[in-house]
């Protein structure tokens, strides 16, 4: 199969260079490769994602030359296929309702168990619960639906990070696969859209290296065949925290209505990426010179004043 990559931002707020910087490399990588790039449109958070962003979101990656080869796919109209791939697992009995609240787990959770990034460990408080008992609780709370996590540590090689390890059991315990309020959850969507759209190759942030062992899961249970991962470490400001969507000098869109050429922001990104010495610089000599293995293993940070002067805002 030939190199298939994708970009796949939440347009929850202006992108800022951070999110800018995983595009251009997950763009590289496949174009490098004679491949496709793929774009893809995480809206699944209706509260929270406003229709202003995705135009901006398109704007900012034509400016950059960042294209896509195929209509981008919008997560927000597909919610037949993810219930098609939750009702598969539910056949095979991999999926159970859950009516558990976020404080009910949070008092469950004893100490020695794990913290991730959906919380504390949920300890399957209705893994086992019976057909009157579901159907008794389904009159007050609509559930959650819940993944069966096998036993046993998930193991993988990252093409940035080299191998990875975690029991999913033990730090996560069974996750959500679809929300209360009806919503697939990302581990759902994101292994269902990967597959569908023959992604080979994922390049992004290094934040979901520990939800990578959870899609694994997913793409076992629902015999797909999983992508090679690379995990590179994220863009943090100076206050040693990751770059959040906000405005200011970090937001592309801002940068790009200021009439700043984008061989400046390319050259920045380069930087970060252990790809070029700051100079502005173009995508076709990124292509040329663009190698995985120069690709930093550490977090970048982002320091305004070097910053300022590099995209000349001085």
């Amino acid at each position: 199969m030939s190199f298939r990559g994708r970009f796949a931002p939440s347009p929850t707020g202006r992108i800022h260079l951070g999110n800018a910087r995983s595009a251009l490399l997950g763009w590289l990588q496949a174009r490098a490769a004679g491949g496709q790039f793929l774009l893809r449109v995480e809206d699944l958070d209706r509260a929270r994602c406003r229709p202003q962003y995705v135009d901006e979101l398109l704007r900012d990656l034509e400016w950059l030359g960042l294209t896509w080869d195929e209509q981008p796919l919008f997560q927000s109209a597909r919610d037949d296929v993810y219930r098609d791939a939750q009702a598969k697992l539910e056949r095979e009995g991999l999926v159970y309702p859950c009516f558990c609240t976020r404080a009910e787990i949070a008092r469950a959770a004893s100490a020695p168990h794990g913290l991730s990034d959906e919380g504390p460990r949920y300890p399957g408080t209705c893994a086992q619960l019976s057909s009157a008992e579901i159907s008794e609780r389904a009159r007050t709370r609509a559930p959650a639906y819940r993944f069966r996590v096998p036993p046993g540590e998930v193991r993988f090689m990252d093409g940035l990070q080299g191998p990875y390890a975690q029991d999913v059991e033990a730090v996560v315990g069974d996750f959500v696969v679809r929300r209360n309020d009806g919503v697939a959850s990302y581990q759902l969507a994101v292994v269902v859209d990967d597959a569908a759209t023959s992604i080979t190759h994922v390049l992004r942030g290094d934040d979901l290296l520990s939800s990578t062992p959870r899609q694994l899961q997913l793409y076992t249970a629902l015999r797909l065949s999983a992508p090679e991962f690379f995990h590179v470490p994220l863009v943090l400001g100076e206050d040693g925290k990751r770059l959040a969507k906000r405005e200011g000098a970090f937001a592309l869109a801002e940068l790009r209505e200021r009439g700043l050429p984008a061989e400046r922001v390319l050259g920045v990104l380069a930087a970060w990426s252990g790809l070029g010495d700051g100079s502005p610089v173009s995508l076709q000599e990124l292509v040329r010179t663009f190698r995985t293995e120069a690709l930093p293993r550490a977090p970048v940070v982002a320091r305004e004043q070097t910053l300022v002067a590099a995209l000349g805002l001085g």
